[in-house]
């Protein structure tokens, strides 16, 4: 069997390193492998996509909130602006 991946390989190499593994199934495997340049990880990128693509296409549309716009700014009415209301008229 070829190794699928960098982290498949590395992971084959720790077991042979404690002694799980022996020399020879580590060799045949590499053998087999070839000078492939073989990915990081097997699957988790496009398993990640297509999970994100699925979630955002079922997902409900967001309604916006309508604004309501005011006429007049309110003032907080406090006595010095009655006097100067009172002073205008």
């Amino acid at each position: 069997m070829p190794f699928k991946s960098k982290a498949q390989r590395r992971k084959f190499a720790q077991l042979l390193v404690e002694g799980k593994i022996t020399d020879e199934q580590y060799e045949e495997w590499n053998r087999s492998t070839g000078g492939k340049e073989l990915p990081e990880r097997v699957g988790d990128t496009s398993a990640a996509k297509k999970r994100a693509a699925t979630s955002r296409a079922t997902k409900r549309p967001v309604r916006k909130r309508s604004v309501k716009k005011r006429g007049t700014a309110r003032v907080a009415r406090t006595s010095s602006t009655r006097k100067t209301a009172a002073k205008k008229k």
